[in-house]
């Protein structure tokens, strides 16, 4: 499956979430969008989001300050 990593470091939510919106589209079904994030509001909003949407969030971690998310497009 392909993976697409998307540095949104130094953004500010509502950004994080729109940027996500926007690629998920882009995917096909199974791929993976990862996100590399610094505003905190991101481990709430993404998560969120990827519920909503109905994607399966599959990866959420901290590392040096950097939030981490990957989302799989589901059907």
């Amino acid at each position: 499956m392909t993976e697409r990593v998307v540095d949104l470091r130094g953004l500010k939510c509502p950004l994080p979430v729109l940027k996500a919106k926007k690629l998920m589209p882009t995917l096909a079904v199974g791929e993976r969008l990862t996100l590399k994030c610094t505003d905190p509001m991101t481990i709430i909003d993404l998560p969120n989001y990827a519920r909503e949407a109905g994607h399966r969030l599959e990866r959420q971690e901290q590392r040096d300050g950097v939030y981490i998310f990957t989302i799989a497009k589901v059907g």
